[in-house]
């Protein structure tokens, strides 16, 4: 029996209009690149700046995408891998120079490509001279981090001031024997969390978005947002957070609630702050709109509010994880539908969407949602209304790489055992880019780096994917090439669920009808396209299709007959008409 789900068609602002008001990111697709795997250019087994700089005709050119967003490149001692900063507003060694910075910014400038940067705001390395002034309690630096001296116990015995569980494990709470308290920090013991209670961190950290702009950037994707704040202490104490009752592992971080040190009131406020510092160097400097990416797993009423409120503009792009993080190999078109659509129902009537699929956290999705719908979720992700964020190799349908114990590098991994690290490291997502079949994947000259090669990237490579007559790069571009089209960026929206087939209908009078079919069945679907909607084209081209059809881009099929393998999607565009 047929199963149909609607949404009327709208034209809302996740749409945009092109033309004078639009802005650059309303539409854009943003590419992640994890800077210690997608280029080396000096065989040291590391990617770099320079390498990035050497592949800007890539992305740009080729592949089509219009801004990159660089996971950290800042000075640290690596022990979260650039997620512990010693210093701001310098460059880590590895990475390169500031001027490596600069050379990187000016040839995105000259090839129309916008350069995003992280911003790590919650914490910093405790090798930071900041964090070693705060240790020796240095005037104005005395609380720039939280500091406690803990708890006596009746027998005289020192503890945590709370029962806090850091991220990575354990207690969030770490002793210092200079200054004789425990400081608080929220992943590994070496990123000691910063004290936005604090006029000198806000002001500091204000700053160092500032000395970034003035380097060239176009804005800054801002991370683990919900862990910005904490309680305010209550007669010189931090309340303990309730049990959850779902593991009785007290190390592990699901072991409480985290309702003292997550999602606070005050992290909303320091969003619409750093937004004004942005929108303030515009106004001052001129040039295109300087964005905010926020990067924050927390419930989607948190994720509306980060857009602003109040008449305060928040950041242009909370993530929406909606789909990323209930999505499964077995996910149905229906739950596709439910998850996309919570999100796009919720969105503010003045904001656009944005769609992520991967990242550096989680598994990629080729290994997540199937190799066989790697193919069906980038033409998704580009091809539903407003913002597409694209995590690097996932236009080749790269796969996680199987790291052993041994060589477990992640701190998220390397803090359990060797039975359960495969849970929780992330460095299967993170090992180089398979640019072609020569030595290291032709991602550095070394045969030995920082995170093996893919064993199989002689058969999975940009090279050989390049050259195939079909391949999913191929299919990846020819969807960055329609989202240039008018249709896509100002057209109608309107989606259906037919027969476990998500379908919907993108229109712009005057200019073109795109619809996009995705058979989630395990089998082969047809499907007549004039019963889903009334007044289509009665042909349609074939723009790009899934690796498993035998469809050839650019022929015609008739809209009675679309046919699709199982866990496959098409992309068809034809002249408006009232239909026949």
């Amino acid at each position: 029996m047929r199963q149909l789900v609607t949404v009327l068609a709208v034209i809302v602002a996740g749409i945009g209009l092109v033309g004078a008001d639009e802005h650059w990111w309303q539409h854009a697709n943003f590419y992640q690149i994890y800077p210690r795997s997608f280029m080396d250019s000096d065989g040291d087994g590391v990617g770099d700046l320079r390498g990035i700089q050497s592949k800007v005709s890539y992305l740009r050119q080729e592949l089509g995408v219009d801004a990159i967003w660089l996971s950290p490149i800042f000075k640290s001692p690596m022990a979260d891998f650039g997620y512990d900063i010693s210093d701001f507003k310098d460059i880590h060694y590895e990475f390169g120079t500031i001027g490596d910075l600069e050379s990187l910014a000016a040839e995105c400038k000259a090839q129309g490509l916008k350069l995003v940067l992280d911003f790590v705001p919650n914490h910093s390395s405790d090798e930071h001279a900041n964090f070693l002034k705060s240790v020796n309690r240095e005037a104005g630096y005395e609380d720039y981090y939280l500091w406690h001296p803990g708890k006596l116990l009746e027998n005289g015995t020192r503890v945590e001031p709370s029962n806090w569980i850091s991220v990575f494990r354990g207690s969030a709470w770490e002793w210092n024997d200079v200054r004789k308290e425990y400081y608080l920090h929220q992943f590994v013991k070496k990123q000691p969390d910063l004290n936005y209670r604090s006029a000198k961190v806000v002001q500091d950290m204000k700053d160092v978005l500032t000395f970034w702009l003035q380097k060239g950037v176009s804005g800054f994707r801002i991370d683990a947002v919900p862990y910005l704040f904490e309680i305010e202490m209550t007669d010189g104490q931090y309340p303990d957070e309730p049990k959850t009752g779902w593991t009785n592992d007290p190390t592990n971080p699901d072991y409480v609630q985290h309702i003292y040190t997550q999602n606070r009131e005050e992290t909303f406020d320091m969003m619409f702050q750093w937004r004004k510092v942005l929108d303030d160097y515009k106004a001052e400097n001129g040039g295109d709109d300087l964005i905010l990416m926020a990067e924050a797993y927390t419930p989607l009423a948190n994720i509306i509010r980060l857009f602003g409120e109040n008449g305060r503009a928040g950041a242009q792009i909370p993530f929406n994880f909606e789909v990323l993080s209930n999505i499964f190999k077995d996910s149905t078109a229906q739950d596709f539908y439910n998850n996309a659509m919570r999100f796009y129902e919720a969105l503010p009537s003045d904001q656009f969407a944005n769609w992520v699929l991967g990242n550096h956290d989680n598994k990629r999705l080729a290994s997540r949602l199937g190799v066989s719908r790697a193919d069906l979720y980038n033409i998704v992700l580009n091809t539903l209304p407003g913002i597409a964020v694209t995590y690097n190799g996932e236009e080749l349908a790269m796969e996680d790489v199987f790291i052993s114990w041994k060589d477990t590098v992640d701190p998220a991994g390397c803090n359990t055992n060797p039975k359960e690290f495969m849970k929780y490291t992330r460095d299967p997502t993170r090992t180089p880019f398979q640019w072609d079949d020569s030595v290291s994947a032709g991602f550095s000259t070394n045969s030995t780096t920082w995170l093996p090669v893919s064993p199989y990237y002689k058969q999975n490579n940009y090279k050989l994917q390049k050259a195939a007559p079909r391949s999913h790069l191929k299919i990846y571009k020819s969807l960055l090439r329609l989202r240039k089209q008018r249709t896509l960026r100002e057209g109608t929206f309107d989606m259906k669920v037919v027969d476990n087939m998500l379908i919907y209908k993108r229109e712009l009078a005057d200019v073109s009808t795109i619809v996009v079919v995705l058979n989630f069945n395990k089998n082969r679907r047809v499907v007549d396209l004039s019963t889903v909607f009334e007044g289509l084209p009665l042909e349609f081209e074939i723009i790009t299709s899934s690796m498993q059809t035998n469809y050839v881009d650019g022929s015609v099929v008739d809209r009675s007959s679309v046919e699709l393998p199982a866990d496959s999607g098409i992309v068809l565009e034809g002249s408006v008409t009232n239909g026949v």
